[in-house]
């Protein structure tokens, strides 16, 4: 039966470029939804930009620009990153749209009538100079723990004390070098506690990784806070109906904007928008974030969903984050690589596969280690996929004119190829790509072992044996017909050239039991060539000279946090 399914990724921030710590989840989702469609399911994949909050406002005015043109930049930058890397999202967009205004509101207006927002006065710093209140991180003084010089105003980078930035010493304001000051002001708070026994049942009922679900008994034994929704004018988002200088905290708005992506896809392509969201919807609705911000999508967003009258998700995916060669990414060593310096020098699929070859299902961080990269490209990409293809052509079309031979020779091993679809399709549905690899790999070096065992280059110097040396290439390009399948969600161009290469149509889960027979290919051209460490040597230079001149951007799971 065919499913309807809504996917998301979480929203980019709109104040810088993207890098490979975002690229991990970008392209995890992609190749999870390329799997559903190559399966026959309808599945829709939508993302925008985040683009409201205190930190555009701020970076608007210190490039001289409006807070507008601002995110349209970056959006335009985010898109050509992202369709470098082949992330084919069905729509991008904005949360700075009316969609998002419309749901916002209309979200907020439905919690409010049913009394789950409250309001009260609370104090915060106000940076006397600038004249707006200070979110913590724009406050740096002396931790009041150790010491530390220079920390941010909710934690310190030194002992890892978490605090209120009222204890920090020295405080000043990041904006203005200011000291803040104490002011109050009328805040505006979702009484998350108000669904703490629907939530319960929720994240224990399979909607959650293990390790998430664990998370958030520990967060239901601490009891769950009131949300603080608002902010102050200056604020660059959205107003809150019935005010005139309370905003939406980016927070808020952001989640919507999956909602808003989606409508505005709907308008394009006459979909009922009910279909998906209703209570009740057979729809499938799945989130894919990263886990520093599960308490945003696995609390708050569900709740303010089934507060405001719409169906909760079906699951919420968190992943870990990217190290390089074992260690944060880093300006100084030249592993903070941005998107567009990869695809300058690197290939974008072979970052695809890699990442592939080392993604699970759970919550843990993976490394990308450039050694162990250009070898596992070359050894498995080059070296067995695209020479086991490589190899068996060059026969076909040298001497038999690029006709294939009218049967299959050793049907039961094509078979046991089509077999452990199965197998593979299972472990890509519960995200563990890196099994699905090794499935795959292991059926390559199968089907080089079978060619290899055959030596077609000894029977093809004989007349006699040429006959057999057509049916063993022709049986060898269809195990590679097999394989491009089950790597098409991984590596989505190369599987182009592959069908082109074959003359074989869409492959899909559907017909991979076809075999191709009595058919011409067209010449073998190289899918892949070998990753050349130069190249790597190069790209950690660039990123290292870039870097050096400009602050690293917040990544995607920093978005809205203020």
């Amino acid at each position: 039966m065919t499913r309807r399914i809504l996917v998301t990724s979480a929203l980019p921030y709109a104040n810088g470029p993207i890098h490979l710590g975002h690229l991990v989840e970008y392209i995890q989702t992609d190749i999870w939804v390329r799997f559903q469609k190559l399966r026959g399911n309808t599945c829709i994949y939508v993302c925008a930009d985040d683009a409201h909050g205190t930190p555009i406002m701020l970076k608007a005015r210190e490039l001289g620009i409006t807070p507008e043109a601002l995110i349209e930049r970056i959006g335009e930058e985010h898109r050509r990153d992202f369709s470098g890397f082949l992330i084919d999202f069905d729509n991008y967009y904005s949360t700075h749209s009316e969609e998002n205004r419309f749901y916002s509101e209309l979200i907020y207006t439905r919690l409010s009538e049913a009394g789950h927002i409250s309001r009260r006065t609370i104090e915060q710093a106000y940076d006397p100079v600038e004249r707006l209140f200070l979110p913590d991180r724009y406050i740096r003084g002396g931790c009041p723990r150790c010491g530390a010089e220079d920390q941010y105003g909710d934690s310190c980078e030194v002992c890892g004390a978490t605090y209120a930035p009222t204890e920090l010493s020295d405080a000043r304001s990041v904006i203005s070098g200011a000291a803040p000051v104490a002011r109050e002001s009328e805040h505006y708070f979702f009484r998350l506690n108000d669904f703490a026994d629907l939530l319960k049942d929720w994240a224990g009922t399979g909607h959650l990784q293990p390790e998430v679900a664990n998370k958030l008994a520990e967060w239901f034994g601490e009891g769950l806070r009131e949300w603080d929704i608002s902010r102050d004018a200056p604020y660059f988002g959205f107003r809150i109906p019935g005010t005139e200088d309370k905003f939406f905290y980016v927070w808020l708005d952001a989640p919507i904007g999956y909602m808003a992506s989606f409508r505005n896809w709907c308008e394009r392509t006459g979909t009922r928008f009910e279909d998906y969201w209703a209570p009740g919807s057979e729809t499938e609705l799945y989130h894919f974030i990263g886990k520093d911000i599960v308490y945003f999508h696995a609390l708050f967003w569900p709740a303010m969903l089934h507060g405001a009258g719409f169906r909760m998700p079906t699951r919420v995916f968190a992943h870990g984050f990217l190290t390089v060669n074992g260690q944060k990414m880093s300006k100084s060593r030249g592993t903070f690589i941005m998107a567009s310096s990869w695809l300058e020098h690197l290939n974008p699929e072979h970052l695809r596969y890699y990442l592939a070859a080392k993604l699970g299902g759970s919550v843990h961080d993976l490394d990308l280690n450039l050694d162990d990269f250009v070898h596992r490209v070359n050894a498995d990409l080059v070296g067995k996929i695209v020479n086991l293809a490589s190899r068996s052509a060059s026969f076909i079309n040298k001497r038999f004119a690029g006709q294939l031979a009218g049967t299959l020779v050793a049907a039961d091993l094509h078979a046991r190829f089509v077999e452990r679809g199965g197998v593979i399709a299972e472990a890509y549905e519960e995200r563990e790509y890196a099994r699905a690899m090794r499935e795959i790999m292991a059926l390559a070096d199968e089907a080089n072992r079978y060619f290899d065992e055959c030596k077609p280059w000894v029977l093809a110097r004989d007349e006699a044996g040429l006959g057999q040396v057509q049916a063993i290439c022709t049986l060898t390009l269809n195990l590679f017909r097999v394989l491009m399948l089950y790597l098409k969600p991984v590596l989505p161009e190369i599987a182009a050239a592959a069908e082109r290469f074959l003359r074989c149509g869409p492959l899909t889960w559907e017909n991979r039991a076809e075999p191709l027979l009595d058919q011409r290919i067209d010449p073998f051209t190289a899918l892949a060539h070998r990753v050349d460490p130069a190249a790597v040597s190069a790209l950690i230079e660039a990123s290292r000279g870039t870097l050096a001149q400009a602050p690293a951007p917040a990544p995607a799971q920093e978005a809205g946090q203020e």
